[in-house]
């Protein structure tokens, strides 16, 4: 009897052992189910899920689609007074939606194509703080549209060289520092994607700055809307876009993340320099900046280069590792130049030390002896 028993209470405590486990199996599939579920919700960027197939792809439904009638109402008809500039892509143009959103239009003529559907899903898919978003798009009347949010403050280069620069307070070195390292993190995160996506137009007017002076790149990807595009328009825009373009780039035609990090290198040149980077750095040579930086890699052509607006708000040791990461960035062979990655852990370690010195000496204490100390290392 007590055999019997005993085989009773075990075969009941077996099936409930069974069922527990059976529960927990089925509580731990349907956890993972909703948190996978809402990371998709949520546009996760994890570089394993997004690419034009997989991750990318609940969010790619979701691409809004507008109709001409909308933009041309956000637009007053295309008036000239949105006219904002001109790109590659087209006309841009300001427009308010009815919802009361800003948005910056880009207009060009070209015919109906699914490829242009599918990309602006691929790339509206891409969200990042410091990435321009593309909103949507439209395909009406042989014109095509892309959408994107607007950034209020404008340009990089507008502030820098353009017509309507910033109060000097918005040039000082930490400002740039900021800036700088805003556009790096948008580069890195387009090279972490898998697929990885290679900008192939970064330039200081492509990078963009809010109300809060944030920086956002701005037109990534756009290139593979234009496909092979040989550059064109006036020779100063020729020559000011060619600058920027990598040596294996502009001889044979290949882009990469290294060609991006060459790019970067001449945007952080032209914030050290406040000019254009196809100026020269002085009346006594003829070669442009970046000429004069690669040939010439010594603290007396560097203080011709720094920009004079900026004053001596900076720390010796800040503006030289700024200058040699530049200098890194700008090197001619590939193989030799960093990551993006590594650029914008570099940016941040060296503005986060500036942040700290300039705060205990001061504001406004000259912290930096220009000449014989930058460079000393080199020499």
């Amino acid at each position: 009897m007590s055999i019997s028993l005993a085989a009773i209470i075990g075969g009941a405590a077996g099936a409930v052992a069974l069922v527990g486990i059976s529960i927990l199996l089925i509580w731990f599939c349907l956890f993972r189910q909703t948190s996978v579920s809402r990371t998709s919700e949520t546009g996760s960027s994890d570089p394993s899920q997004v690419g034009r197939h997989g991750g990318m792809e609940s969010q790619m439904r979701d691409t809004r689609r507008f109709a001409m009638e909308e933009l041309s109402h956000a637009t007053k008809n295309f008036s000239d007074k949105n006219l904002i500039g001109e790109g590659k892509f087209g006309e841009v143009y300001k427009g308010l939606l009815q919802d009361g959103m800003l948005v910056a239009i880009k207009k060009r003529r070209a015919a109906t194509s699914q490829e242009f559907v599918d990309e602006v899903r691929y790339l509206s898919a891409i969200q990042h703080r410091n990435l321009v978003t593309l909103i949507g798009y439209c395909q009406e009347n042989n014109l095509q549209f892309l959408i994107y949010e607007y950034v209020p403050n404008g340009s990089v280069s507008s502030h820098l060289y353009g017509a309507s620069q910033q109060p000097r307070e918005k040039l000082e070195f930490k400002h740039r520092l900021s800036i700088a390292q805003g556009a790096a993190k948008g580069l890195a995160h387009l090279h972490s994607l898998s697929p990885r996506l290679v900008h192939k137009n970064f330039k200081t007017s492509n990078v963009l700055v809010d109300e809060n002076f944030i920086s956002k790149v701005a037109d990534a990807g756009l290139r593979n809307f234009l496909g092979r595009v040989d550059i064109a328009g006036s020779s100063s825009q020729v020559a000011s876009d060619e600058i920027f373009l990598a040596p294996e780039v502009r001889e044979f035609r290949q882009f990469s993340e290294k060609s991006d990090v060459y790019s970067f290198g001449v945007f952080l040149l032209e914030l050290l320099s406040g000019k254009e980077a196809t100026e020269s750095p002085s009346i006594n040579t003829s070669q442009n900046l970046v000429e004069s930086v690669l040939s010439n890699q010594d603290s007396s052509i560097m203080s011709t280069i720094i920009d004079q607006r900026m004053e001596s708000r900076f720390t010796a040791e800040g503006m030289e590792n700024y200058i040699l990461l530049l200098i890194r960035c700008l090197d001619p062979s590939s193989e030799r130049r960093p990551s993006m990655s590594y650029v914008e852990m570099e940016l941040d370690r060296i503005l986060e030390k500036e942040m700290n010195l300039t705060t205990m000496m001061g504001e406004g204490t000259p912290t930096v002896t220009l000449g014989s100390q930058l460079f000393k290392s080199n020499k």
